[in-house]
């Protein structure tokens, strides 16, 4: 994990790939769950024998899942200690390369694009983040993610 001390500290990282997650591996149990969750029952994602002879040979994760881990990857990548209140602001581009068949591995990178203060002693920041599958060069998932950090 990264720690900063402040906001301005992880300001002077614009145009860096700042952190990389630790490897989670994806479930069947988390599958359907988000599925459950979203009303998404699509058989790829959620019926092991029929999926096992579709055109992934297993099931596979739900691309909004896999977007969705992207605060936990965050969370347990970079922290700035003066920082109060974190705040999703909402994604520029999102784009889903690969499927990720369950019992996977992924990580996120982080990129700071940009970075700028805003009213109430925080920053507006543009992450480029980008998901990775183990073993596999091409990322399952980028990303462009606005977030909004106070101190």
């Amino acid at each position: 994990m990264k720690i900063f001390e402040n906001l301005a500290d992880l300001s002077a990282q614009v145009g860096q790939v700042v952190g990389s997650s630790e490897w989670i591996t994806i479930t069947q149990a988390q599958i359907q769950q988000f599925a459950d969750a979203t009303g998404d029952q699509q058989w790829i994602h959620t019926d092991p024998e029929r999926a096992q002879a579709g055109p992934f040979g297993a099931t596979i994760a739900h691309g909004f899942l896999t977007l969705s881990l992207l605060p936990q990857f965050f969370e347990k990548t970079i922290a700035v200690k003066s920082a109060r209140m974190a705040v999703n602001y909402g994604l520029n581009k999102v784009r889903f390369l690969a499927p990720v068949p369950v019992n996977s591995r992924l990580r996120a990178h982080f990129k700071l694009v940009k970075s700028d203060p805003i009213e109430g002693s925080g920053l507006q920041m543009l992450w480029e983040m980008s998901v990775e599958l183990e073993g596999q060069s091409k990322p399952v998932c980028i990303a462009e993610s606005v977030l909004r950090q106070y101190e």
